[in-house]
């Protein structure tokens, strides 16, 4: 009777990582809709997402992606991106460096007597401006990173959050380079 052993390799696991994709594209009806069927249709997730033309005069418009997955996978999410037909351009701000991010974020907080009190110091602390107020709610607005925003709707649970509306992020790279001007 003869006995074989198997040598287990171990299985190493990739870590995930996040990344901030910006793309230059044709503001042409159907657009988004072709960006989103990517990510959906090969079970990539999109984490924020934003759109809007930036040149008036071109007709093109900026895609802001922050999505997440290994190494391979961010790079297979980069090369799909660019065969889509109406993107002229695709930059990872990740890759290149420490990009500008910033998002915007609404959040409604009902509240009177201390927890009222409590949510506009924490306002204060937070350079979030209040943007409608009555004598039992606020509506703030802020911006910064989104780490920011996280921690003021954590801190605003307990005093009473009401609803959060967010954009989603915002992403340039620094630097004087135009995004066009770097490697796709």
């Amino acid at each position: 009777m003869s006995t074989s052993i198997q040598t287990l390799k171990p299985v190493v696991e990739e870590q995930t990582e996040k990344h901030t994709l910006s793309a230059l594209v044709d503001n042409e009806p159907g657009v988004l809709a072709r960006v989103i069927g990517l990510f959906s249709g090969r079970g990539y997730n999109i984490d924020s997402l934003t759109v809007t033309e930036t040149s008036h005069e071109r007709h093109v418009s900026r895609i802001t992606v922050v999505t997440e997955g290994t190494p391979m996978v961010i790079e297979q999410i980069k090369a799909q991106f660019m065969r889509l037909i109406p993107v002229h351009h695709v930059t990872d701000l990740t890759v290149m460096g420490k990009a500008l991010e910033r998002e915007l974020a609404m959040v409604k907080v009902v509240g009177k007597g201390e927890n009222r009190v409590e949510a506009l110091r924490l306002g204060e602390a937070f350079r979030a401006q209040v943007v409608d107020a009555s004598t039992d709610h606020f509506v703030f607005e802020i911006t910064g990173k989104s780490g920011k925003i996280e921690q003021f709707i954590q801190l605003m649970k307990p005093i009473g959050l009401v609803e959060v509306a967010r954009t989603g992020v915002a992403a340039i790279s620094r630097g004087p380079e135009k995004m066009d001007d770097h490697q796709k």
